[in-house]
């Protein structure tokens, strides 16, 4: 007998099918994919950077998370390719900045991680 499960069937076929129909799996990815993103240290540190910073490019980025370019450069593709970070080019320099949805994101990470610890 597991303790996480009923030891018998007590479904709620109302209640349970009202609830499924709710449910959206492409939202429930989208979540979870950017949720993704912040899973990884060197992409929350530079996130940090960028919401502290606001405009940065991959030297200025580099320099203040203690990174190798190329792997900051990596991790910056990472956060555009979910949206949770935005870039712009001015001549030989790429600029980063968070999205809105990275630096709710990142706000609501960083208010969990407070209480939690």
């Amino acid at each position: 007998m597991a303790d996480d499960r009923c030891d018998l069937l007590c479904l709620d076929l109302p209640l349970a099918e009202a609830l499924r129909g709710r449910l959206q799996p492409e939202l429930a990815e989208r979540i979870a994919t950017r949720g993704k993103a912040l899973a990884d240290p060197t992409r929350v540190l530079i996130a940090l950077a960028l919401r502290d910073g606001g405009e940065l490019c991959v030297c200025d980025l580099a320099w203040i998370t203690t990174r190798a370019e190329n792997l900051v450069g990596h991790h910056l593709r990472a956060l555009r390719a979910v949206g949770l970070a935005d870039s712009r080019r001015e001549h030989k320099i790429v600029f980063y900045t968070l999205t809105d949805a990275g630096r709710q994101l990142l706000d609501g990470q960083l208010a969990f991680a407070t209480v939690t610890s």
